[in-house]
């Protein structure tokens, strides 16, 4: 696995002690994360330098949007292919009902859509719905 510096190294961004501690969350995490969720896993960190290394970290492909439905973006790691301008995560998000988790799939893609002449896409999210792995194990 590659470590978070050479991560940081290879979208061209400069080394920093946060940064790599919120790359570290981001890679140790088996859900998307909110800011919020980063916030209390950081201990309150200045909310501007927060926002300010999600937004550059979007930017150079090293994260990206997991879109749930709900009011609260989240964020996950993208796959190790995507760079500033060519994001691959065109892969189903799974959004769990009971502990409000948020999952990549990445085994599953969004189908391709065909829309009428003069429409143009520019994203494509598909979210599913449902009872994660670890509630639905809960329940047995």
């Amino acid at each position: 696995m590659v470590s978070t510096t050479q991560i940081l190294k290879d979208h061209k961004l400069r080394v920093t002690p946060f940064r790599i501690e919120v790359l570290e969350l981001f890679s140790g995490a088996q859900h998307a994360l909110a800011a919020a969720d980063l916030e209390t896993l950081l201990n309150n960190p200045d909310r501007i330098t927060l926002y300010r290394t999600l937004k550059s970290f979007e930017e150079k492909g090293i994260i990206h949007k997991a879109i749930d439905g709900t009011n609260q973006p989240k964020f996950a790691l993208c796959e190790a292919h995507c760079h500033e301008h060519n994001h691959h995560d065109e892969h189903v998000h799974f959004h769990c009902i009971k502990c409000e988790n948020t999952f990549c799939i990445e085994s599953v893609f969004i189908p391709e859509v065909s829309l009428p002449q003069g429409f143009r896409i520019k994203q494509t999210d598909m979210i599913v719905s449902g009872e994660c792995e670890q509630c639905v194990m809960k329940e047995l």
